[in-house]
């Protein structure tokens, strides 16, 4: 109690739910297809899921220490429906869409906006910010982080 006064956070804690809402073989399994660049949606639906089972992310992110690198992030008011929205999202796409999202033409994009009750603007959102991850995770410094999980 008296760290996370002083800013530091509660990170025992955040480990100890991220222990107990995971199952260690998906983990190995999800590490190396980053390892070998092989994240796909149905993977990142996964992560979702995983996050949400964990608990708010408001509450997550207050588990951060208030100082350095983190001290933006736990400030920070997110809205957990997002959450659920990229989830709807990812579940009107087909299978072949969820494995390699550069098909996503301008229809698809209205299809998978329709399905999943979302605007186009949020389905354009996501497929931006999992092209930015798979580009972080294909640089050098990612793969650097996760040469020690087999």
């Amino acid at each position: 109690m008296a760290s996370r006064i002083l800013g530091m956070g509660d990170m025992l804690g955040l480990i100890e739910k991220a222990e107990s809402a995971s199952d260690l073989k998906e983990a190995g399994e999800m590490a190396r297809k980053l390892r070998q660049a092989e994240f796909t949606l149905d993977d990142f639906k996964k992560q979702l899921v995983q996050l949400k089972k964990m608990g708010s992310l408001s509450g997550l992110l207050g588990h951060l220490p208030g100082t350095g690198v983190f001290k933006k992030l736990a400030a920070a008011d997110i809205d957990d429906r997002r959450l659920v929205y990229y989830e709807a999202i990812i579940n009107s796409m087909t299978p072949a869409e969820r494995e390699d999202p550069r098909i996503i033409n301008g229809s698809r994009r209205q299809r998978i906006a329709r399905g999943s009750g979302r605007p186009i603007h949020e389905v354009n959102q996501l497929l931006k910010q999992f092209q930015e991850m798979q580009r972080m995770m294909k640089g050098g410094t990612f793969k650097k982080m996760l040469g020690g999980l087999k």
